[in-house]
């Protein structure tokens, strides 16, 4: 019926010998080792039964919508033991998106906890609608209409979908192995142990959360702690609060968890104005000492990642500064997730840390990374056999010391008239670090100066901008420098195409809503 793949092997193993220790925390609810194990078992099993009711077709091809929940987690590793391809669907994604995942891998069942988004959806195909608890959670099970058989490479346990920059997301198909080498190399580089604490902040279906702040913790025999993201401070796909975010790490006595760029950001201006803060107000009117003014976040963090975007070295040395235990990061889907890291043991800002033991890098003749040794199988319906090497499509070096560094998208870098190469991501990061500027698009292609399209945070005001503009600049070189800057007519969304499902801008869209205002800056720069 099942194999027993190594994550499951871990949890089975801290069944026997640590039945009574937390594996799963939620809102609500707690999963010991032991109770995972069953759960696990009984959903395994379940997902047995109605492949053997289905005998006539092909094994099921599950797509789960589920809020970061302890029921993620079984019905994640419950399809990892039973051999049954599973879709991670993202809240974030949109309808269109749900629906292409859905039918390019050909997913048969569909699990989610928010049925009323699913069932309008796929109302034409629904056969049969089933409910069932896993960890107090209610869940509804669709069984859909058979669809033309899709094609998936060999041994395929999970399919992620990614939106890259254009056209509908691509699904990268990955081993048990593919996810395990990963979650082992970080287990072993970061120390994980049974007394950490992982705080899930990102969705579980982002696949770096998934296999970082899953498999590895329970790997170790560590506890995860898994929140709604009303109860993290997260909405949609940019939506934070970060008082509720800072509450959700004290409260959790998290020693790790894995932020994005833009979450550091938020946390370190969030410390930063307490610090402001305290200097002006007489502690003793407060009636409150240093220690516990201090405290925003808890002296148990040891380890936050951050990763999924290019990092300023600037904002990592401000949050060294204010003793945040932050680390770069860098990797991709086709890779199943982390490539290098740094760690305590290894820290270099400006890098994304040293490559992890189970890979190798190298790089071409114009440096574009090359990562060899942990492959996904293959995109859903690739026929070729997939090369166990990636062309990553980044551009960097390994410096002196060992450490990976990133400079940038071969395909953005944009050469000026004078012959200089400049990647936007560089000049973007410093501009969105600016508590005036929330989201930048950098453009110059065959220009002789830079112009920046620029999205205002909420209640800045122009001159603000100017002068955070201006202070930048003094930190770049001048061929990179920002001459000109527009204010966007909107902020770069999923919505309206300028934005992917990763954060990332796209390019192409953000150029083609802009093209005649920049041209024409360059126009009376010369009239």
């Amino acid at each position: 019926m099942t194999q027993q793949h190594k994550i499951n092997q871990a949890i089975a193993k801290h069944a026997i010998m640590h039945a009574d220790k937390i594996a799963l925390r939620g809102m609500d609810c707690s999963l010991t080792y032991a109770e995972l194990q069953t759960a696990i078992q009984l959903q395994s099993q379940a997902w047995h039964d109605f492949t053997q009711e289905k005998s006539t077709i092909a094994p099921p091809t599950i797509a789960l919508a589920v809020e970061n929940h302890p029921a993620w987690v079984v019905l994640d590793l419950a399809a990892l033991e039973s051999n049954l391809p599973l879709i991670p669907l993202p809240f974030f994604f949109s309808s269109e998106q749900w629906l292409h995942a859905m039918q390019d891998a050909g997913a048969n069942i569909v699990v989610t906890d928010q049925p009323a988004l699913f069932e309008p959806l796929l109302i034409d195909k629904i056969v049969r609608k089933t409910q069932w608890i896993i960890a107090g959670k209610t869940l509804t099970q669709f069984e859909l209409q058979p669809s033309p058989k899709v094609a998936l490479p060999l041994n395929t346990a999970k399919i992620t979908y990614t939106s890259g920059t254009t056209g509908n997301p691509k699904g990268v198909c990955l081993s048990p192995d593919n996810m395990m080498n990963v979650a082992t190399s970080i287990a072993d580089a970061t120390k994980v142990t049974p007394d950490d604490i992982h705080l899930n902040v990102l969705p579980l279906a982002t696949l770096l959360e998934n296999i970082a702040g899953i498999y590895a913790p329970l790997f170790a025999g560590a506890t995860c702690v898994l929140l709604p993201s009303s109860e993290i401070g997260l909405s949609g796909a940019s939506g934070l609060n970060i008082q509720k975010l800072l509450a959700a790490l004290k409260h959790s006595l998290a020693t790790t968890a894995i932020f994005t760029p833009e979450l550091l950001n938020a946390l370190v201006c969030q410390i930063e104005l307490n610090q402001l803060e305290l200097v002006q107000v007489e502690l003793s009117k407060l009636k409150l000492n240093k220690a516990e003014a201090d405290a925003t976040l808890p002296s148990s963090l040891r380890f936050l990642a951050v990763g999924g975007a290019s990092v300023s070295p600037n904002l990592l040395k401000r949050a060294q500064a204010l003793s945040v235990p932050v680390y770069e990061g860098y990797g991709l889907s086709e890779c199943a997730s982390v490539v290098a890291l740094n760690t305590p043991a290894f820290n270099k800002i400006g890098s994304v840390g040293k490559v992890l033991p189970h890979l190798k890098v190298e790089f071409t003749n114009d440096h574009e990374i090359i990562v060899t040794g942990n492959a996904y199988l293959g995109y859903v319906g690739q026929t070729a056999v997939q090369s166990n090497s990636i062309h990553t499509g980044d551009i960097g070096h390994i410096d002196e010391d060992g450490y990976l560094n990133i400079t940038g998208r071969k395909k953005n870098i944009f050469i000026t008239s004078f012959g200089r190469n400049i990647s936007p991501e560089w000049v973007e990061r410093e501009l969105t670090i600016s508590p005036y500027i929330a989201q930048a698009a950098l453009f110059g292609e065959a220009k002789p100066w830079n112009t920046a399209i620029i999205v205002a945070r909420k209640g800045s005001a122009t001159a603000e901008i100017e002068n955070a503009i201006q202070h930048i600049n003094q930190g770049l070189p001048d061929y990179a420098r920002i001459t000109q800057w527009i204010s966007a007519d909107a902020p770069f969304t999923l919505a309206n195409q300028q934005l992917t499902s990763n954060g990332r801008n796209r390019r192409d869209m953000i150029w083609q809503h802009y093209e005649q205002k920049i041209n024409a800056l360059y126009e009376r720069q010369y009239a």
